[in-house]
């Protein structure tokens, strides 16, 4: 059995891998509840309804990546593909859409049956923030202003930039895809199979296309821009002066949309040029249709969702590894009084180890293969006296602590 590999899209977490995954995850989960986020976990699979109703049901997630599955009684399971979905169905399930706002961070695994490529896993791992409630935009600020904040705690932020872009109201937005019908179709017999598929159900979709041929008729759309209501252009121009405000730098992409009709007003991506072509690192929006399609009342909503293993590869150094103290009993009788002084520092929050055979020559000889920094070591002499020789593993320096006060000293 040692030819079995992980499954092809998946990969073991050790080591530094792991340490800058929990770096990225710890990070946001702090910074987040600063801004007032409350942690959610949602369940990892779903009624297949959950996704195929608010994903879009010709969306290529739910045609093409969805991990579904009829379990033994029957019902259709999906292994959750995005995390918004989940979040919005609890939110209606435990009854919160009358306890509003509600502000929830989440982070977990999620799965897409894709091509494995550079940051970009079948199981791969996101964080994400949903502000439900509130329909202004200062709402819509303040969360692109929290994952901004994150970026800049990971120390990734200068290597990202916010693209920005407004999808507007309903009667924007259904002026604007007339208007892209009638572009499209001018240019139908240039267009891929995908897109000529989104023409007439999602027009929309057809700007965030990747197939070179379409990018090249792309560049000659229409915008939004002329399209928008005053309300819709009143709402965008508010948006950029709170963003502006909460110090959050970013340039327009009019190319990025959200293709289903609960999208509306904000879209936003963080962007960056080290990951290769698929450079999007957290992207979000405002939803204020997704809660009714959970059947739950109209419900104002915006978020965005970031993959950790993505923001990992831009960090530039991972997190060290811990330190811990090594306890370096010499001889038997030694090894009572070690246990307890093992205990008390674990007790006191250090991270604190003991080999469990050889010679002092070999316990030290470990205490350095591990990255130790320190090394209490403890004879019969010391334990009589009431004390332990504490060692400094970087300086050499060394010197008698009596037990009660070596955890004060290492720490």
């Amino acid at each position: 059995m040692t030819d079995l590999q992980p499954v092809r899209g998946t990969r073991d977490l050790i080591g530094e891998d792991q340490r800058r995954f929990h770096r990225v995850a710890d990070t946001a989960r702090r910074v987040a509840a600063t801004y007032g986020f409350d942690e959610w976990m949602t369940p990892i699979f779903e009624d297949t309804r959950v996704f195929a109703r608010t994903l879009g049901e010709t969306s290529d997630v739910v045609m093409k990546e969805m991990y579904t599955f009829d379990d033994r009684g029957g019902d259709s399971i999906t292994l959750r593909p995005e995390g918004t979905a989940g979040v919005c169905r609890a939110l209606v399930s435990n009854g919160l859409t009358q306890s509003l706002p509600q502000k929830v961070f989440y982070a977990g695994p999620m799965f897409r049956y894709e091509r494995p490529q550079k940051g970009r896993y079948r199981q791969f791992h996101q964080i994400g923030t949903e502000l439900i409630g509130p329909a202004e935009p200062l709402a819509d600020a303040e969360v692109i202003a929290c994952g901004w904040e994150i970026l800049q705690a990971l120390g990734v932020a200068d290597d990202t930039v916010l693209e920005l872009n407004t999808l507007g109201d309903k009667e924007s937005r259904d002026a604007y895809r007339a208007a892209l019908v009638a572009y499209f179709t001018e240019h139908q017999a240039a267009l891929s199979e995908d897109s000529l598929n989104r023409l007439d159900r999602n027009p929309m979709r057809i700007l965030d296309s990747k197939d070179e041929a379409d990018r090249r008729i792309v560049a000659g759309a229409p915008t939004i821009m002329p399209f928008l209501t005053d309300a819709a252009a009143a709402f965008y121009a508010k948006l950029q002066e709170y963003l502006i405000r909460f110090r959050v730098p970013f340039r327009e992409n009019p190319r990025i949309v959200r293709g289903l009709d609960y999208y509306g007003h904000t879209a936003f991506e963080f962007v960056t040029s080290k990951l290769g072509a698929q450079g999007t690192v957290m992207a979000g929006g405002r939803y204020d249709g997704l809660v009714a399609e959970m059947g739950g009342p109209m419900t104002p909503a915006v978020g965005w969702a970031a993959g950790i293993e993505r923001l990992a590869m831009l960090m530039e150094a991972a997190p060290p590894a811990p330190s811990p103290v090594a306890i370096i009993p010499i001889g038997d009788a030694a090894e009572a009084t070690a246990i307890e002084i093992l205990q008390s520092l674990r007790a006191n929050g250090i991270r604190a180890e003991m080999a469990y055979r050889g010679n002092v020559k070999r316990r030290m000889e470990r205490a350095n293969r591990t990255g130790a920094r320190a090394a209490v070591i403890l004879g019969d002499d010391d334990i009589a006296n009431g004390v332990a020789q504490v060692k400094d593993l970087a300086t050499g320096t060394q010197e008698a602590v009596p037990f009660a006060h070596i955890p004060s000293r290492l720490r």
